[in-house]
């Protein structure tokens, strides 16, 4: 079904080039969701950052179970500005990373306990993959833990962007939203690097070419 539903997606450019949201909602087991939700479950009061395009269907579902949440979209944010500065003596872009994280991630004082990353890395602009993290690690309550999927392809199918519906059972909702390149494929090593100083990671295994971890402050 997932296959059959992104051959159909790729024939349209159009569909792919539309923001938002389009097409059919894929259901997806997701290990380090039902690991997720059970916390969710058990601890009311938290606050959250759902990465991505705004989900009416997540903001219920979390406020519902108690929740705050804090809605960012990183990769239209990264894309729809053009946050390089110039150029340095090697003649190599220069980012305003500052710039884009006080327009992206602006908290006004607020610390977090969890974030709902979702494969937002794998899109990001090199230049801002780790001031992202180290931001997200500055805002974070200690045992803070970070839901994060990374893709093991760079074409095809697996390398489509998609938006994550939160279920109450432990899969989650693929559906098709506004598309930007992959940038790159984490390893595992690379994933340990780039979360360095953090106290936990705990990977899952998929089938899908999509690996799923649990970052934890």
């Amino acid at each position: 079904m997932l296959r059959s539903w992104f051959d159909k997606k790729q024939q349209s450019t159009r569909a792919q080039a539309a923001p938002g949201l389009a097409g059919p909602r894929v259901p997806r087991h997701s290990g380090s969701w039902s690991v997720i939700r059970k916390r969710l479950e058990a601890e009311p009061g938290l606050r959250i950052i759902d990465a991505g395009y705004t989900s009416p269907n997540n903001i219920n579902f979390l406020t519902n179970l108690g929740h705050s949440v804090f809605l960012a979209d990183l990769e239209v944010d990264a894309f729809g500005v053009d946050w390089i500065t110039g150029t340095d003596e090697e003649e190599k872009p220069v980012w305003n990373t500052a710039a884009y994280l006080d327009h992206a991630l602006n908290f006004s004082g607020r610390i977090f306990d969890l974030v709902l990353l979702w494969s937002a890395l794998d899109y990001l602009p090199e230049p801002l993959v780790a001031p992202v993290v180290a931001h997200l690690y500055a805002n974070m309550n200690p045992g803070g833990q970070v839901l994060a999927f990374f893709h093991t392809r760079m074409q095809g199918e697996e390398a489509v962007r998609c938006r994550f519906h939160l279920t109450a059972g432990d899969d989650v909702e693929m559906q098709m939203t506004q598309q930007f390149p992959i940038q790159r494929c984490f390893t595992n090593r690379s994933i340990e690097r780039l979360f360095s100083g953090w106290s936990g990671h705990r990977q899952f295994l998929a089938k899908d070419s999509v690996s799923e971890v649990i970052m934890t402050r």
